[in-house]
């Protein structure tokens, strides 16, 4: 793998794996697109890591607080909302992990195969990011969200396994139907992903560990590190800003007509 190559994966998934449009469905098909060979593992671990880095660098505040609120609850119990939440926030990561521990593989075996499927996930599920925006009561932050309603957006994560659909997506999109407001939503999403995010490229690390570097990916490794995790950053900051002024239909209109444009190729043969 070239460094340009590189580059661009690191961009596609800095930007994807953020923004709620799908990083897996992008990261196969934009090299399907272009005729680019599979990537492998060992650049898998590294997009993953640097998209944990963005997310981790960008909430690090966020982060210490929780972890400190959350051991506070060891020595100092309490119904405190501050205390609660690091603990909805991990019990709501178990579903996803469960679920991805047990099907990742197969999933991905059967969508990696199937453009059409990829294609038509990002276009039902961005249907379902328009229709939680317009429709969602935006009534909650996030200090009052409720274990039910932290549960059910961890139970909807588990979707995110599959190509196209987006965890950012279906986590935010769950995060509106529970009644949190657009900057909350998107805001919980991304604490929540950080042990999906951590736990995935330490899960692919360790068997990388095991098997090795293939020869020549070192320095395309930390191209894709590099570049997945500033424009990891710069897409939260992005995002969070963006929608404290404007909805999220953007993002429903990009996946709309990236769809529609991807149904015309594969339609006319044009899309391995």
């Amino acid at each position: 793998m070239d460094l340009l190559h590189a580059a661009l994966l690191g961009i596609i998934q800095g930007a994807t794996e953020v923004l709620p449009i799908s990083s897996s469905g992008h990261l196969i098909l934009v090299p399907r697109l272009l005729g680019w060979p599979d990537s492998g593992l060992t650049f898998d671990v590294a997009l993953h890591f640097g998209t944990f880095l963005a997310i981790f660098c960008y909430f690090r505040r966020d982060v210490v607080t929780l972890l400190r609120d959350g051991l506070t609850g060891f020595y100092q119990p309490g119904d405190q909302k501050s205390v609660r939440l690091p603990w909805m926030i991990v019990l709501a990561s178990v579903p996803a992990a469960l679920v991805g521990k047990t099907l990742e593989e197969p999933i991905e075996a059967i969508f990696r195969s199937s453009p059409l499927m990829i294609v038509l996930m990002l276009i039902l599920f961005g249907l379902g990011l328009g229709l939680a925006d317009r429709y969602g009561k935006q009534l909650h932050d996030v200090a009052s969200i409720t274990l039910g309603s932290v549960m059910l957006i961890g139970c909807f994560q588990c979707l995110a396994l599959v190509p196209g659909v987006s965890r950012s997506g279906i986590t935010i999109t769950a995060g509106l139907l529970v009644g949190l407001a657009r900057s909350d939503a998107a805001r919980f999403s991304f604490l929540l992903s950080l042990p999906i995010v951590f736990g995935a490229a330490l899960l692919k690390g360790i068997h990388l560990v095991r098997h090795g570097i293939e020869p020549g990916m070192a320095m395309p490794m930390l191209v894709g590190v590099a570049t997945s995790a500033i424009v990891g950053y710069l897409s939260v900051a992005f995002l969070l800003k963006f929608i404290q002024s404007r909805t999220l239909w953007p993002f429903v209109w990009y996946r709309l007509a990236a769809g529609g444009l991807l149904l015309i190729l594969l339609g006319n043969g044009l899309l391995p």
